[in-house]
């Protein structure tokens, strides 16, 4: 068995993911293009990475965005030697060369290729859109020859099952991905926060968010301008600056934060708030697990982890208006904190390991028969 993944460089749902599957598989080392311990989850330190020759250049590791038109090349470089490699993937990890069968976790079919207005944004540069549409036919042509060199296709959520189908003409079974966050976590407080009292929410609603313009940080930033609400927005991006210079005095933003820190913010939060076009909605359920609701836009994975009326609430358009009148609504409503965490036991990581466990015993029958 191996693990392999697109790249090691962030804080996000992916890598959590693949901390995930290597706690499945504790033996299997994990291979990926490029590896920077610094920005990505510590846990990491205590695996077996495996990484491409790119991996030698620090510039490559700190802005891997600016390789993305060698990423073919470097990841026919990397050879995974096992029978099965797991492997979780949004664009790259799929490319890698191995002697056995390839069981693929599909995040999204690549972004950049196929949703490139959104993953770019309106205030994307000239020179960028032109680099990429000028690539994007041989980047296409690679990407779908290396699918269809796949054995398995796993799929995040329906709407990545349909997105794989439409792409690939590929049917993926949809396995959701897990949550790591439980309540057993030490939760430390944020430095100069307050949290509720006796154990109820604080005054702050929560995002929690790489800063990407597909995420649509900035339009949730702008529904709090001038209100009498407080948000916390947690994350880092190419966006963080522009977010900086708009935001109002009653948005805080805040980055690098601890698991114990993060486990505070979700437990002590009003609600998470959520409006991007998100292809699984990985942070309703870490709000989840601590009793807290989320108001998200009707899209995407939201629909398959956010139960409506019982753990949040939707908002129909990425706009400040309708989440500020999404927000008018989530006040006047109650939700059930007990309701909300049995809700989100389906997600657990023992489910997610037996479903992967049977994944690769269907995939290794192939090679008895």
């Amino acid at each position: 068995m191996a693990i392999a993944h697109d790249y090691l460089t962030q804080l996000g749902g992916a890598e959590k993911i693949v901390l995930s599957m290597s706690k499945a598989f504790p033996e299997a080392p994990i291979y990926t293009m490029l590896y920077e311990p610094s920005t990505t989850y510590p846990e990491f330190a205590d695996r077996d990475i495996r990484v491409s020759g790119l991996n030698k250049i620090p510039l490559a590791r700190k802005h891997h965005r600016a390789a993305l038109p060698i990423f073919p090349l470097v990841a026919r470089s990397v050879f995974v030697d096992a029978d099965i490699v797991l492997t979780s993937t949004s664009g790259w990890a799929h490319g890698f060369r191995t002697r056995g069968r390839k069981l693929i976790y599909c995040y999204s079919p690549a972004r950049w290729l196929y949703l490139s207005d959104k993953y770019l944004g309106d205030d994307s540069n000239i020179l960028k859109r032109a680099g990429l549409r000028l690539t994007a036919p041989y980047l296409k042509a690679w990407d779908r020859r290396m699918a269809h060199a796949s054995d398995k296709y796993l799929a995040i959520s329906t709407l990545i099952q349909g997105r794989i189908k439409e792409t690939y003409g590929i049917d993926a079974d949809v396995l959701f991905a897990p949550v790591a966050m439980s309540q057993t976590y030490d939760t430390e407080p944020v430095p100069g926060m307050d949290s509720g009292s006796e154990g109820g929410p604080g005054d702050f609603y929560l995002v929690v968010s790489r800063l990407l313009p597909y995420k649509n940080v900035d339009v949730i930033v702008r529904a709090f301008a001038g209100a009498d609400r407080q948000l916390v927005v947690v994350g880092r991006g190419p966006d963080g600056d522009r977010l900086r210079a708009m935001k109002t005095d009653n948005v805080r933003m805040v980055s690098d934060l601890t698991d114990g820190q993060m486990a505070w913010l979700y437990k002590n939060c009003r609600a998470l708030i959520a409006a991007s076009f998100e292809d699984y909605g990985l942070t309703p359920i870490e709000a989840g697990v601590w009793g807290r609701p989320s108001v998200a836009l009707r899209f995407g994975g939201f629909l398959d982890t956010i139960d409506e009326g019982v753990t949040g609430m939707y908002f129909d358009e990425p706009e400040p208006h309708a989440i500020a009148a999404a927000l008018d609504r989530f006040e006047a409503s109650t939700f059930d904190a007990d309701k909300i965490r049995r809700h989100v036991e389906q997600f657990t990581e023992e489910r997610f390991s037996e479903k992967l466990y049977a994944a690769v015993d269907d995939l290794a029958a192939l090679d008895v028969r």
